[in-house]
């Protein structure tokens, strides 16, 4: 293995309100941190690590020779080809990276070996500290059906469905009938998977084998594992998650909810803590219910447990991911703590020191916007390319993550969110106004991204400004400028392509909202499909996925 070792650099001293506090004597020898991940998450573990004054390792795949994250770590390991599972998925690589590095910790950050036991069990065989849950409680809590069976055992409520995963022979009269004895409509859920894939709603009998088939196909092809089991569809439910760090002295501590019903084809689209529809009494509910099911399953570190809020205000416990989340920026910016140094504090077998009471109130309101390089004017088609220009949203109350610099070129191989975007301000109306704001600022150039899809402004809309609200594709013609895009994915009268319309869409691009659906703060109805007259109640018109499904 060649083994690319970057020169040190001089750090600038910056002086912040509330610097990091030392890292206190621990009995595991954690010093240098290997990131096997890539694009933001790395960005971001890489920065904790320096406040924390580890120096870090990155592993790249030729793909992402030129990419941020391996020039900003303190050493860079090539790892193979660009495909994932010749690269970021090679368990015996990354640990010989960290070998021939001196790194002694591992962080997975989400996605690729993230919640795979198998990659934890490793880096523990290896000597290497995991910065994340014992492989022990991934697999136990990665399986659903496994998951699902702790939450009844901590006396939480779980989404009807079947107790244990479709033997891969069931006939089709066996699967009829656990069909009939869920009821209808279900949902078909991969045992192992995420992020919507093995995934297929099922709204009568007749479509239910076929659907099985399909989602067994993808989840084989995603995970590695067939299985799939059957998940009652609730009706209109709201996506809630609640965020929990647990250290290895037996503390459990639930953070203040995270809403995340805005969602696409399964995908999260939108995040916002806290929740317009938990109050405090019901805040605490699900915190203690959280709490319950990670302390059943003997967790450590970072963790969430996603529920199904109902109209009536009950929930149910739907999964639990058991690694740090895409969406941990808004948990972060309402608590003024820092989750990523927490989890190697923990790593490390420090105590939690965080007031219980601080993790579950909420300070202002914070709201996320996930940023893909995709073509909103082609059905979100990834848009894989050079980034030839790039100015982030700045300004107060703004966090910009991004995984990308100009003159990168975005890889075809991996997930295309290439930034997110956090908007804090002191009430939801604020934050809602600085995240537009923010986005009308952001610009991208060379390839199209998600950004003009989320901009309410009439000039973005219609697609007659090259104004940095709007994120504009190269030409292909060496010396021209960036062709303008009409920004057709939420036009009025419009609905972008591979999409689905949601049921209280009225005529294409108006949404006529249920009386339930008004916006508590200005008594208004929302009369666009844009995110922000629609964030306030609901998901997202013309992106409504089940949330049951997220």
């Amino acid at each position: 293995m060649r083994l690319d070792v970057k020169p040190s650099s001089p750090r600038l001293a910056l002086t912040a309100e509330r610097p990091p506090e030392p890292l206190e004597t621990h009995t595991i020898n954690a010093v240098k941190v290997l990131v096997a991940n890539r694009g933001e998450i790395a960005v971001r573990i890489i920065r904790a690590c320096r406040e924390l004054g580890l120096p870090t390792v990155a592993v790249y795949s030729e793909s992402d020779r030129g990419a941020r994250h391996v020039k900003d770590a303190d050493h860079a390991v090539p790892i193979g080809p660009g495909p994932a599972p010749e690269s970021y998925l090679r368990i015996d690589r990354l640990i010989d990276a960290a070998r021939a590095t001196g790194a002694d910790a591992v962080h997975p950050g989400y996605g690729f070996l993230a919640e795979n036991a198998a990659f934890a069990a490793a880096c523990r065989d290896a000597g290497l500290t995991f910065i994340g849950p014992s492989a022990e409680a991934i697999g136990l809590m990665g399986s659903k059906t496994g998951a699902r069976e702790v939450a009844r055992r901590a006396g939480v409520p779980v989404v009807p469905g079947t107790d244990a995963p479709l033997a891969a022979g069931a006939p089709d009269e066996e699967i009829a009938r656990e069909g009939a004895r869920v009821g209808y409509p279900l949902m078909v859920k991969a045992v192992g998977g995420g992020g919507g894939k093995g995934m297929r709603e099922v709204a009568a009998p007749g479509a239910l084998l076929n659907a099985v088939r399909t989602a067994r196909s993808e989840a084989g092809s995603a995970f590695g594992d067939t299985a799939v089991y059957f998940e009652r569809r609730l009706t209109s439910p709201r996506h809630i998650e609640i965020q929990l760090l647990a250290d290895g002295h037996g503390a459990v501590i639930p953070f203040v909810e995270r809403e995340c019903s805005i969602q696409r084809r399964h995908q999260k689209v939108v995040e916002e803590s806290p929740s317009m529809f938990v109050d405090a009494p019901l805040r605490r509910r699900m915190a203690a219910a959280a709490a319950a099911v990670a302390t059943a399953a003997g967790y450590t570190n970072a963790g969430t447990i996603e529920l199904l809020l109902d109209r009536d205000g009950s929930f149910y416990f739907l999964e639990m991911n058991t690694r740090l989340q895409v969406e941990h920026p808004v948990t972060e910016m309402v608590t003024s703590l820092d989750l990523v140094h927490w989890q190697i504090r923990i790593a490390r077998g420090e105590r939690l020191a965080i007031d219980p009471a601080h993790a579950l109130t909420p300070h202002g309101h914070a709201i996320e916007c996930r940023i893909y390089a995709e073509d909103p004017d082609e059905g979100f088609m990834p848009s894989p390319g050079l980034v030839r220009g790039l100015r982030p949203a700045g300004g107060p109350g703004i966090r910009d993550d991004s995984g990308v610099l100009p003159g990168y070129t975005v890889p075809v191989f991996y997930d295309s969110m290439i930034a997110k975007l956090v908007a804090w301000a002191g009430t939801r109306h604020e934050a809602i106004a600085r995240m537009t704001r923010a986005l009308e600022e952001y610009e991208v150039l060379g390839i199209p991204t998600t950004i003009p899809f989320f901009v309410p402004s009439p000039t973005a809309r219609s697609g007659r400004s090259r104004s940095p609200r709007r994120s504009t594709p190269g030409s292909a013609r060496a010396g021209c400028p960036p062709a303008p895009r009409r920004g057709r994915a939420a036009a009025p009268g419009r609905t972008p392509r591979g999409t689905r319309r949601c049921a209280d869409e009225g005529p294409r691009g108006v949404s006529r909202p249920a009386a339930h659906h008004d916006d508590p703060e200005d008594g208004t109805i929302a009369k666009t499909c844009w995110p922000w007259s629609s964030l306030s109640l609901r998901r997202l018109c013309g992106l409504c996925g089940s949330a049951a499904g997220a």
